[in-house]
């Protein structure tokens, strides 16, 4: 059996390098280079691609609802906050990409939105995934048994089979390709 956090955390690992890649991207901005629209397209590809639906879904469509079989809670409990905040991560990312549509537009101010936006999401988003590894994540593995683990583990096969063959391998080298690319070490 795979232990299914240990799927979410690795997914948070890719995560990471993506937002190195944002931040470095960020930086390059504030120091005047010029970057293509299509150079920052890719980030917000991975950002609502493997973040907000291949991530997300699974803990959405999967964790969420069998934690709330167990009592957690939706409305008003944690489930309820980690949904808002996906909810917020999705916000970012439109503004992400208005802001691209602004430089593609000529829009003088649409980098700054950029940077502004870019940096919200990846402290956001830092801040969100610490605390399912510390919090949420170590409460549902002692609270979900072997058979709900394999339970899990079977419906995040079918959140990635919604998504397409690959889609792990895809993004996971997309990542690490942005974060030797563009991460200001």
């Amino acid at each position: 059996m795979t232990n299914p956090f240990h799927t979410l955390k690795h997914e948070h690992r890719i995560i990471e390098r993506g937002l190195r890649a944002l931040d470095g991207l960020c930086l390059r901005l504030e120091w005047g280079s010029e970057l293509t629209p299509d150079a920052l397209s890719q980030i917000v590809d991975f950002t609502t691609n493997f973040i907000n639906r291949f991530h997300h879904d699974k803990e959405e469509q999967c964790l969420f609802p069998l934690l709330a079989e167990h009592g957690i809670g939706e409305e008003g409990g944690p489930l309820g906050a980690m949904k808002r905040e996906h909810a917020v991560e999705i916000e970012l990312t439109a503004s992400l990409g208005n802001a691209i549509e602004g430089c593609r537009n000529g829009d003088i101010g649409a980098i700054k939105q950029f940077v502004e936006a870019a940096y919200r999401y990846s402290a956001h988003l830092i801040g969100h995934m610490q605390k399912e590894e510390a919090i949420l994540f170590r409460v549902a593995d002692e609270l979900l048994d072997d058979e709900e683990k394999d339970e899990l583990m079977a419906g995040f096969r079918r959140v990635e089979a919604s998504l397409g063959a690959g889609v792990y391998e895809r993004y996971a080298k997309i990542a690490t390709e942005l974060e030797k690319h563009w991460a200001v070490v």
